[in-house]
């Protein structure tokens, strides 16, 4: 059996309907219309997303970070309509000031109602001061791209947007690996839209920088560690991060066909830290994404019909 057949029975088996319908529309002729049907029922009356969406978190309440990774999957999809109500939605959220810190003009990274549901070690809301631009430079690259121009929303995006580009030209974004990945979406919404009074050769170099300090070069701990692979940043054959990360990318190709497992998934290498045993079900929920963004990657290389 294929590695891609493989995969596609361990989604069958265990996958929650969004990734099922994730892994219909991209190998099988699904249409975004079911995806986005299977991820309307993560988000919540206020527009943001929750429910365990964002899988080491299973806080039914909307999050900007879980309501940042239900805009991950319409990237994913390529569905960009901004009259849908879906993204309607997650535009009013963004403009309620629902977990938006005002004093550092940011989103929280972690809210107060995590603690009261299972979640990973690291989404503990502990009212520590964090200011790293995740997930807010993500959710101001939705901003730009579908909030109307004319909008108060919109001018708080885009000078959320500057201030955190010049926080990140002045090197705080310490090469890691969320942080910098939310700037990608960024520096593409701003390129896209042509904002004036951003540098955006310097702002492209530091981004180069940053994501090639990211990925864990060493491929030896790939398997064992939370490591980076260049996969984490979409580091495909077209991608503006491909040349500087050429054969490390490649490598990668290779290490997701030597590592697959029995049972068509491939290894989480991460723990909670913590005694929720809901870990167990994330795991489940975890692998089926990583064979979906797995044979994506295959598939960017050309190596799918090989697998």
């Amino acid at each position: 059996m294929t590695t891609f057949e493989k995969a596609r029975q361990y989604v069958y088996r265990c996958a929650r309907p969004v990734e099922l319908a994730r892994w219909q529309y991209h190998f099988e002729g699904g249409s975004k219309e079911n995806v986005l049907l299977a991820l309307s029922f993560y988000q919540n009356e206020d527009g943001g997303f929750g429910h365990g969406l964002e899988a080491d978190s299973l806080n039914p309440a909307s999050s900007p970070i879980t309501t940042l990774t239900a805009a991950d999957i319409l990237d994913e999809i390529g569905f960009t309509d901004a009259s849908h109500p879906i993204i309607q939605g997650m535009l009013r959220y963004l403009d309620s000031g629902d977990s938006f810190d005002t004093q550092h003009n940011q989103w929280l990274n972690t809210i107060p109602s995590n603690n009261d549901y299972p979640h990973a070690c690291w989404w503990e809301y502990d009212a520590k001061d964090e200011s790293r631009y995740n997930p807010t430079a993500g959710l101001a690259a939705f901003i730009l791209r579908y909030a109307d121009p004319a909008s108060a929303l919109y001018r708080k995006g885009l000078q959320i947007s500057k201030e955190a580009v010049a926080w990140f030209l002045a090197g705080n974004g310490n090469s890691e690996r969320h942080v910098v990945g939310c700037f990608v979406p960024l520096y593409h919404a701003l390129k896209y839209l042509n904002i004036p009074n951003i540098d955006m050769d310097c702002l492209a170099a530091e981004l180069q920088t940053q994501v090639h300090q990211s990925i864990t070069q060493d491929t030896s701990k790939w398997a064992v560690e939370y490591a980076t692979k260049p996969s984490a940043f979409r580091i495909t054959p077209d991608s503006m991060f491909y040349e500087a990360n050429a054969e490390v990318a490649q490598y990668e190709c290779q290490f997701i066909q030597e590592t697959q497992q029995a049972d068509g998934s491939w290894p989480i290498t991460w723990q909670w830290w913590n005694d929720y045993k809901e870990y167990t079900t994330s795991t489940v929920w975890w692998r089926a994404v990583f064979c979906i963004e797995n044979m994506l990657y295959l598939k960017a290389y050309g190596q799918l019909e090989n697998a």
